[in-house]
């Protein structure tokens, strides 16, 4: 039993790694949302600090995952993936998958009345697709500016200065899949005999 302990606890250090930089969080940023110290982070993540209770929590809170996933509790049976939404810049994140790697998956609403006056494009490595469910989503993308309607997706190169918010006051929910090493979603939107349908080539 104490050996089964000591190896989940050591894995927690590159976990905790994985997750910062998945959410590309630097180790001041989660400083500052934990006020867990960057050097008792910086050794959290190296493996020389032992991990406790009490510095697993906020950076289960902040992360938006459970104890049990930090960890890597065995299974109990229940199939259901509870993972914790994550806000951001007055968005709120639901993950969809529990992986740290590869093609991860998220809901994303903004609420009402939060649209920005400005939009600030930002750049990552990586490639996204985007979905609208509900309401009207503004992309901004490189030189292009375009409001998605629900049902339409987009897909993009994340090096490519991008931004999104909603096009008018109303709240906007939509799906995205992001691979951070540039995977792309291989989706078929209609038969191979359709023809092409213009516009740009970023949108479907």
């Amino acid at each position: 039993m104490e050996d089964d302990l000591d190896r989940a606890l050591d894995t927690v250090g590159p976990r905790l790694r994985a997750l910062r930089r998945q959410r590309e969080t630097t180790l001041t940023d989660l400083s500052a949302a934990t006020g867990i110290s960057v050097s008792t982070l910086s050794r959290l993540e190296s493996g020389a600090r032992r991990p406790t209770l009490e510095l697993l929590l906020p950076l289960a809170r902040v992360h938006g995952v459970t104890l049990d996933e930090l960890v890597d509790a065995p299974p109990t049976g229940d199939p259901r993936i509870h993972l914790r939404p994550i806000t951001r810049d007055g968005m709120t994140m639901l993950p969809l998958t529990r992986r740290t790697g590869g093609i991860q998956a998220y809901k994303l609403v903004i609420p009402s009345g939060s649209r920005r006056r400005e939009p600030d494009p930002r750049t990552h490595e990586g490639y996204e697709w985007l979905y609208v469910l509900n309401g009207r989503l503004r992309l901004v993308l490189g030189e292009h500016d375009l409001v998605l309607a629900p049902g339409e997706a987009a897909e993009f190169d994340t090096r490519v200065p991008h931004w999104f918010g909603s096009a008018d006051d109303a709240p906007v929910e939509f799906l995205s899949l992001f691979g951070r090493q540039g995977e792309r979603a291989h989706l078929r939107a209609r038969p191979k005999t359709a023809g092409p349908t213009g516009g740009d080539p970023a949108t479907r």
